[in-house]
């Protein structure tokens, strides 16, 4: 897996009604994009994550106009 600073990533929920996150990767701390990954997520909580199968990383959504 490789991410670079600005990438969502996606935690799918493991468990039924268990909610899914979202976040943006703050710092990159492996090397080449490799985890661990500093992260925001949505609710402001940060954290440093080591995705695993239930993760994937996007590229940040350009904005309107750029």
């Amino acid at each position: 897996m490789r991410a670079a600073v600005g990438d969502k990533i996606h935690v799918h929920s493991r468990h039924v009604g268990e909610a899914e996150k979202i976040g943006e990767i703050l710092e990159v701390r492996g090397k080449d994009g490799a985890p661990p990954y500093r992260v925001r997520f949505s609710d402001g909580h940060e954290s440093v994550v080591y995705p695993g199968g239930d993760c994937e990383i996007k590229p940040p959504t350009p904005r309107e106009g750029d």
